[in-house]
């Protein structure tokens, strides 16, 4: 497992060993012990998968503290532009996003800690996402910001006239009017 930092403090692009021969591949999308040797001490408890259409956006979705959640995301299916927004107040990167293509050909993964914003865009005909979250669910945490907020400016990879994106994500309000109480460095 290689662990790849981004330019966003926390935030980690995770690449893991490929063993390809005439028969395929074999590869370990998780192994706790390779997690903490590397210096993540998280402990998963819930796995999500979506399946999504070209052109869908997902997000910018998060729970606030204390029902947070770290993700570790992976695409088995088709290929996702995906994005994480620094939302951890004091964070010399707060307000900054970081995107990167995860698709089921570059197995890459992407580490989210809890305090970050996270979406995805799907960039093939079907996508499927699956991630490891270390907290639970809870709607009475859920919040999110609008993705096509302005201040953010985020490049989806998506032509904006084909994007597809839920009412409930249509009605998120935008960076400056949403619901934060992550302090960075508090992960």
């Amino acid at each position: 497992m290689n662990v790849i930092p981004t330019p966003i403090p926390d935030l980690f692009v995770i690449e893991p060993r490929v063993f390809r021969d005439e028969r395929g591949y074999f590869l370990e999308h998780f192994n706790e012990e390779k997690f903490i040797n590397a210096g993540f001490h998280y402990r998963f408890v819930q796995d999500n998968q979506s399946k999504s259409s070209q052109g869908v956006v997902r997000g910018l979705h998060y729970q606030l503290a204390p029902f947070a959640q770290t993700k570790l995301l992976r695409v088995i299916q088709g290929r996702v532009f995906d994005v994480a927004v620094d939302i951890r107040k004091n964070s010399p990167t707060f307000g900054n996003w970081y995107g990167i293509e995860l698709s089921d050909d570059n197995f890459l993964q992407l580490l989210i800690p809890k305090g970050f914003a996270h979406g995805f865009s799907v960039i093939s005909k079907t996508a499927v996402v699956q991630y490891k979250c270390d907290n639970f669910y809870n709607s009475s945490a859920e919040k999110g910001i609008l993705y096509c907020d302005k201040s953010l400016d985020i490049d989806w990879h998506v032509d904006p006239k084909l994007i597809l994106v839920s009412t409930k994500d249509k009605m998120l309000p935008d960076f400056d009017n949403a619901e934060m109480n992550f302090l960075y460095g508090d992960n």
